[in-house]
């Protein structure tokens, strides 16, 4: 996405319009216009303050991503009870079949035991509950997979 999408995408959010937004920033409708569309671009100090004005840090002004801002809204929202509810294996495995048909020829069992013991120490040398110590072991594999692709 760029800078003019993230300006638009960020103010229509707010519930602003550019009016609102030239008016609170002390410049012309058509100014916010023309960074929407990237025709021109916003200087540092003005783009501080539409930051400020959508209240949102400017690194996330600057790559304001409506679909990502969204799906993380949903998450916070998300309450545990409709989390216990859904399939997360079948939901992925739409997009990545691999997800429901990996239990027919991997063995589970001893990829399980393992992980039970990463898990264990991560809980006895930390202090992690269960669910924390899964959740870092998950990110550190996140984290290792990424490097690993990075890497090819």
């Amino acid at each position: 996405m760029n800078l003019g999408n993230s300006l638009f995408h960020a103010r229509k959010k707010c519930g602003l319009s550019q009016e609102e937004v030239a008016e609170k920033l002390g410049v012309s409708r058509q100014t916010i216009s023309k960074w929407e569309t990237n025709e021109t671009i916003p200087d540092i100090y003005q783009s501080k303050k539409m930051a400020r004005l959508y209240n949102i840090s400017l690194d996330s002004l600057i790559e304001f991503d409506v679909e990502l801002d969204e799906i993380q809204e949903i998450i916070e929202k998300t309450d545990e009870n409709i989390e216990e509810k859904i399939n997360w294996t079948s939901a992925w495995g739409k997009k990545f079949p691999i997800l429901v048909q990996y239990q027919q020829k991997v063995n589970t069992l001893n990829y399980a035991r393992r992980i039970n013991i990463m898990i264990d120490e991560l809980k006895q040398e930390y202090q992690y509950s269960e669910q924390d110590a899964m959740l870092v072991l998950k990110d550190i594999l996140y984290q290792t997979w990424k490097k690993r692709k990075n890497l090819k």
